[in-house]
């Protein structure tokens, strides 16, 4: 015993060197929003791989409460594909190449998240080889989860919706009023309802759900519930806050969902000059 301590004490200043180069990195990670970004974005293989691994063994423990939330779901689509179905003696008619389907829809796993960061990152187990690519809105059962930010061929990261650089065009379901739902940094259960004129009825209990303006999500994917509705520091709007229908925490598996007219709205956006926010 007394032989060890004799050596880390021999080793005492490269020991004290790496200490304070660790904490040095964690401090500029932490409060730099280029380097965190950076250095959470684990697209690459070998970060990658070693995340997929420690995924491996974390969700075996919990297939059951994720297959269970998989089977429900599909009994849900289940009964959405019965109302769907033709009456026999109905008359069908050929639809416009406009009215034909404008979403692609895939699946991934998350391997990472983070929740304690204000720009917060999710790796996904999919990337260009699977047909992901930067863009793509990542979503659950649950609700909105966030927007694919970067692609390596066999991983993916996306910005969650719990990172103060993500907008989301979203509107309260009752009364289709629109506004941009937006983190604050604070609470990872709860974001905000911004620019909702003063005049708008809202009420706590109220849905508010994706608007579709945004070209990356459909309309009317799920993003929380209204908690509190006040008068804000900007007279001409007010304060909502509302509750995420998404347990980040507990998030395993979610959807990839691709406009495929998003190049064609993008290129319109520059030659108009618009600049697309969402």
């Amino acid at each position: 015993m007394l032989r060890i301590l004799q050596f880390l004490y021999s080793l005492r200043s490269f020991l004290l060197f790496v200490l304070l180069e660790v904490l040095a990195i964690g401090l500029i990670v932490s409060n730099n929003s280029p380097q965190g970004a950076a250095f959470y974005n684990s697209s690459n293989a070998v970060t990658g791989s070693v995340l997929k691994t420690r995924s491996d063994v974390v969700d075996f423990f919990s297939l059951a409460e994720a297959n269970e939330a998989l089977l429900s779901e599909n009994a849900g689509l289940l009964e959405e594909l019965k109302t769907m179905n033709a009456i026999p003696d109905s008359a069908t008619i050929k639809l416009d190449s406009a009215f034909e389907a404008q979403f692609n829809f895939k699946g991934a796993r998350i391997i990472s998240n983070s929740l304690r960061f204000a720009q917060n990152h999710i790796t996904l187990n999919k990337g260009s080889y699977d047909g992901v690519k930067p863009g793509m809105g990542v979503f659950n059962e649950q609700g909105v989860i966030g927007r694919v930010k970067s692609v390596s061929e066999n991983y993916s990261v996306a910005i969650s919706l719990l990172n103060t650089e993500m907008n989301l065009s979203s509107k309260i379901k009752t009364n289709d009023s629109f506004g941009t739902a937006k983190w604050d940094g604070k609470d990872s259960n709860k974001t905000k309802l911004l620019y909702v004129p003063r005049h708008v009825t809202a009420n706590p209990g109220d849905t508010v759900v994706t608007t579709g303006y945004s070209a990356v999500f459909p309309e009317g994917i799920l993003v929380g519930i209204i908690e509190s509705v006040n008068q804000s520091e900007d007279p001409n709007y007010l304060d909502v806050v509302i509750h995420l229908s998404v347990d980040f925490s507990k998030a395993h598996y979610v959807y990839l969902v691709e406009n495929t007219q998003l190049a064609e709205l993008d290129t319109l956006y520059k030659q108009s000059e618009i600049e697309n926010e969402f």
